[in-house]
């Protein structure tokens, strides 16, 4: 029976999730049943960045260990787990929708992973996206999670891991963050609130397309600008529909 267990936290690049996780696990900073210690790339999520972070959350020694990422299947995130693998910690893995091609192949190297469909990448081109409007488009992404009830899976999720590490009894998730699953998990007593998280999950998880497509598609200026805007008054629009539920 482990007493308080070594938890490393290994952020490359950003979504959502990321900057909330650690948070969402001791709220109160009361816990005294686990020990965190964050290791971030920044925003980038190259090979090298992902290899120096995770090299060095081995040092905490940690008895758990969390990766979260956008699209675990690009090489940086690729790499770092190829060295989490080597420790023989345990490590869950998570990631946006686009993670959910690999759901096998991790649970086949032992992985456990948590995918959050509706945790959507932003417009990420330069001639709309600065700090303040990546922010606010953050902002927006957060509240969605919350209230739709992703969140609450990702954190319960999480700590049965801690609490299967602390008696013994491993447990790594391996959970695909769906609508279903996550308004579920609200336990909304209001059907038609209910029905505005339900709406808010699935247009948040429909953003991610818009801003691939304005991102990697369209090459003139003049188109992918409002397809990248557009993505981000979706996503506005979700956040509105959570406020009302």
């Amino acid at each position: 029976m482990v007493e308080k267990v070594r938890i490393g936290l290994v952020k490359l690049g950003n979504i959502g999730t990321s900057t909330m996780l650690d948070l969402m696990l001791d709220e109160r900073a009361e816990r005294e049943d686990i020990d965190f210690r964050v290791v971030a790339s920044g925003p980038k999520i190259t090979e090298e960045d992902c290899e120096g972070v995770s090299e060095k959350i081995l040092d905490f020694n940690p008895e758990l260990i969390i990766a979260i990422s956008p699209n675990p299947s690009l090489p940086g995130p690729s790499k770092a787990r190829e060295i989490l693998k080597k420790s023989g910690k345990p490590c869950v893995i998570i990631g946006d929708a686009p993670g959910a091609k690999i759901a096998g192949e991790l649970e086949k190297a032992g992985f456990g992973f948590i995918f959050v469909e509706a945790d959507s990448m932003l417009g990420a081109r330069r001639e709309f996206l600065d700090p303040i409007e990546m922010s606010l488009f953050n902002a927006d992404v957060i509240k969605v999670l919350s209230v739709t009830g992703a969140f609450r899976v990702i954190f319960e999720e999480t700590d049965k891991a801690i609490e299967g590490t602390k008696s013994g009894k491993p447990y790594l998730p391996k959970v695909i963050v769906n609508r279903d699953k996550a308004v579920g998990a609200a336990k909304f007593e209001n059907p038609y609130a209910r029905a505005k998280a339900m709406a808010a999950f699935e247009i948040a998880k429909k953003v991610s397309g818009v801003s691939a497509e304005g991102c990697f598609k369209v090459k003139e200026r003049e188109k992918y600008i409002p397809i990248v805007a557009a993505a981000h008054e979706m996503m506005s629009a979700a956040a509105k529909l959570c406020d009302e539920a």
